[in-house]
């Protein structure tokens, strides 16, 4: 199997015990740490024989992987994507936690950018992203006039 092939599987990550979380946090302070004081371009890594092979990497990739780290330290879920991935019409609809033809009739409203590839349409990632924040940008405002609305009528809690 090659490393593109392993790459391409997906698979859900195990659960984290407190002593790699533990590894994790310690390994993103470090590398975080040595990207403050410098322009770390390469790391040193320990194999399990002794090693200690040296990897140029460059910093704006050592700076995702000390996110990555940081997120894994607190058993945040983490998922990598593709800035030019394009979805279907249903992943689109499970991303967004809404159905099918609601993502359908946002398209055709002109509300959610697609592109269509045969009969079919293709949402580009970062237009889902930018049409979900959006949305919850809509969905804040709206709870606040509610909660405004019930602190007019002595309706609060």
């Amino acid at each position: 199997m090659t490393t593109l092939d392993r790459v391409a599987k997906t698979m859900p990550p195990l659960p984290m015990t407190a002593e790699e979380a533990e590894m994790a946090r310690v390994a993103q302070r470090c590398i975080m740490e040595a990207l403050d004081h410098s322009r770390a371009a390469q790391i040193t890594l320990t194999t399990d024989k002794g090693e200690h092979p040296t990897v140029a990497v460059p910093p704006s990739a050592l700076k995702l992987i000390g996110q990555l780290l940081g997120a894994l330290s607190e058993r945040r879920t983490v998922t990598i994507v593709p800035n030019d991935l394009e979805c279907s019409t249903v992943q689109a609809a499970n991303y967004l936690n809404v159905s099918r033809p609601f993502v359908i009739k946002e398209i055709a409203a002109g509300r959610l950018k697609h592109r269509m590839v045969g009969t079919h349409r293709r949402i580009e990632f970062s237009d889902l992203l930018a049409y979900a924040k959006e949305m919850r940008g809509k969905q804040d405002q709206a709870l606040e006039r509610m909660a405004d609305n019930a602190r007019e009528l002595g309706l609060e809690y």
